[in-house]
């Protein structure tokens, strides 16, 4: 009897897991941003194509960058709710569609459509890395974030050589088959190797803040891109910017108020993610200098005196170093990250981006010169732009990081729409007079002055860098600490999502002194979750009904921080087993005003205490009991005017009292001799 021994097929490791789902996530990431830039050498045969103006023609750039900006922050947000890899699939389904119409459509308005559906998905990036935070070890989140973010940049350097090539080959209409087929594969990509995280924020959608930005947006990028064709100056482009004005005058007190606001402006307004979102903007102003100005230049004709006359395809060619140089300096990126934080990641990316730019104005005399000015760009680009989704998620809930990576995806986009209406700007006024071959050319004076304000754009973010908080030693990120074995540091998949609900409690009496128990959920009370040996872990903040989440690395005991305006801050050491949405918080002892009343050194009983502010709006009011004892809730910090009046009416006493966020006593004694009388 023979036996024949057969050997199992490897079980793929953890470790090549995670590189697949990095390598299936940067791909995709990569295909998104070939859309971005795709058609721009194709712009000038639009016109001829279609039989439309040159100016009608730029709404195939405009479209997409309008429904990007718009369906970004959507997108992500509904990511955090409902799941990441759900809203990836729905946003290549977009890409899928909107290629399929433009290029079928055969006409310059189904190609118009096209386009705004195809950049619903430059969503995925901000989604893409949230779920890199999900789904792989800490120690390699860093690596993975900088590739992904350098996707941006990677695919929108080569497009434009792509875009001449299949030009070339299969017509206009091949630069929408070909992303209609590669999305075909991307989609059976995520479904089969990106896994679905558990990591959710509860709540419900806010469809007002979303419409309220979505108009705002759509106005302010509609005035910054089309200011150049209409007019600076011209009574649209002003009433464009008006109706900016007032929408995100009446967004953002909706967003403070609502429970689960689209973009949480509280959190947004925290100094680590506003300097890193100002920062984003400049970048992302210089980045995209960078992709404008070079392949114009190259192609400007000899007769300029500084062009060197090369063709679409060739200047394309030309930005192929560039898109490889930001794929090989990601690595160091990571490196810089890891080992001096992302703070210090961005401000090297961003000086280099000062010194390249600075060098290019000079570097004009050849070809080469001029690829190794973008290329040095590229990696100062590349460098930086990966450091923003570090900094970001290190400082808001886990539970958000996509809404947050796509609320900075969606300035930077904002950063490279005020570039490219800059960049046209200059190009237009600057020109070349005098009539002959030369005429109505920008000078080099133009690419030279371009050049100046995106060195000063990434000079201003180095300065906004510099003052993004450091983070701590005792604590590497925001990031959950995961269980990991020493050889390679994956975890243990252990990761565990806790929500529960925050209430305030507390005893009330009337004015008869009947005691009645109060208690009612806590609105924007923040949880921060500590591991026993003091390092961050997460954190959360409640939303109007009092709900919050909380992503724990693994089971075990935590503590637990608890702080909310008007209450004094409680905390507690919690074992978490398992995923739970019952964990209940409650805040039992309100920060007050406290005191007593009196008369002649006697308690004053049934005594009336009103708070009100300075300007005479009405704050809180309470009756002192027997004892004389009288209790407000603690308003926020301020001056407050306390006014006490005994029961009949006829002495009152009024005190200027200053509120600092503690909890403070005042003893009142109403005896006529230091009594205000009612009468004045």
């Amino acid at each position: 009897m023979t036996t024949t021994l057969t050997t199992p097929a490897p079980v793929p490791t953890k470790r090549s897991r995670t590189m697949l789902i990095t390598a299936v996530l940067c791909l995709t990431g990569t295909a998104v941003a070939l859309l971005q830039t795709v058609v721009v050498p194709l712009i000038p045969e639009f016109p001829a194509i279609f039989g439309v103006s040159a100016d009608d023609s730029s709404w195939l750039i405009t479209i997409t960058l309008l429904t990007a900006a718009v369906g970004t922050p959507i997108i992500a947000r509904l990511a955090d709710m409902f799941g990441k890899r759900r809203m990836m699939v729905v946003a290549l389904v977009a890409m899928i569609a909107g290629s399929l119409v433009a290029a079928i459509g055969q006409n310059f308005t189904a190609v118009v459509i096209g386009r705004g559906l195809q950049g619903l998905s430059i969503a995925l990036v901000p989604v893409g890395i949230s779920i890199l935070r999900d789904e792989l070890p800490k120690a390699r989140v860093a690596a993975a974030t900088s590739l992904m973010s350098a996707t941006l940049g990677i695919g929108s350097a080569l497009a434009l050589p792509l875009s001449g090539f299949i030009d070339v080959h299969m017509g206009w209409q091949g630069i929408f088959w070909l992303p209609a087929a590669v999305g075909v594969v991307m989609l059976v990509a995520v479904l089969l190797v990106v896994p679905e995280s558990e990591v959710r924020t509860p709540g419900r959608f806010d469809f007002v803040g979303a419409i309220l930005l979505t108009i705002g947006l759509s106005t302010l990028l509609l005035g910054i891109t089309k200011g150049g064709a209409w007019g600076w100056s011209s009574e649209p482009l002003l009433l464009t910017f008006l109706v900016t004005i007032v929408v995100f005058a009446l967004w953002v007190p909706y967003e403070l108020r609502v429970g689960s606001p689209l973009v949480d402006l509280r959190t947004s307004a925290r100094r680590p993610v506003l300097l890193t979102n100002i920062a984003s903007i400049l970048v992302g102003f210089a980045m995209y200098a960078n992709m404008l100005l070079t392949t114009q230049q190259l192609q400007m004709p000899l007769a300029s005196g500084y062009g060197f006359a090369m063709t679409v395809f060739a200047a394309g060619i030309a930005m192929v170093p560039a898109g490889l140089a930001m794929v090989f300096f990601s690595p160091l990126s990571a490196l810089i990250t890891n080992r001096l934080g992302a703070k210090t990641t961005l401000i090297t990316g961003s000086l280099i981006m000062v010194v390249a730019y600075v060098a290019r104005v000079y570097l004009t005399g050849s070809v080469v010169l001029i690829i190794v000015g973008a290329t040095l760009v590229s990696i100062g680009t590349a460098i930086a732009y990966a450091a923003m989704p570090m900094l970001i998620m290190r400082s808001v809930p886990i539970t958000e990081t996509a809404s947050a990576n796509g609320l900075n995806s969606l300035l930077r986009s904002i950063g490279t729409s005020t570039s490219s209406a800059v960049v046209a700007a200059l190009l237009t006024a600057m020109i070349i007079g005098g009539g002959g071959a030369g005429a109505d050319l920008p000078s080099l004076g133009a690419f030279q002055a371009a050049y100046w304000i995106a060195a000063l754009a990434a000079l201003g973010a180095v300065l906004v860098a510099l003052y993004i908080p450091r983070q701590p030693e005792s604590s590497t990120t925001a990031l959950p600490q995961r269980q990991a074995p020493a050889s390679d540091g994956e975890h243990s998949d252990s990761e565990i999502v806790v929500s529960g609900i925050i209430i305030g409690e507390m005893a009330r009496s009337d004015k008869s002194g009947a005691e009645t128990l109060w208690e009612r959920p806590i609105r924007q009370a923040v949880v921060s979750l500590l591991s026993t040996a003091g390092q961050p872990v997460d954190w959360s903040r409640a939303s109007n009904e009092g709900r919050f989440a909380l992503v724990l690395p693994q089971p075990g005991r935590y503590l637990v921080v608890t702080s909310a305006d008007g209450w004094t801050p409680h905390s507690e050491v919690v074992q978490f087993d398992d995923a739970t949405s019952a964990h209940q918080i409650r805040l039992c002892k309100r920060l007050t005003i406290s005191g007593s009343l009196a008369r002649g050194g006697s308690p004053l009983d049934a005594g009336l205490v009103t708070l009100t502010k300075p300007t005479g709006e009405f704050v809180s009011s309470a009756f002192s009991s027997a004892d004389g004892r009288f209790e407000l809730p603690l308003p926020s910090t301020g001056r407050y005017i306390l006014t006490a009046m005994d029961p009949t009416g006829e002495t009152v006493q009024a005190r200027q009292v200053a509120v600092i966020g503690a909890s403070a006593t005042i003893d009142l004694d109403l005896t006529p001799a230091d009594a205000e009388m009612a009468a004045l």
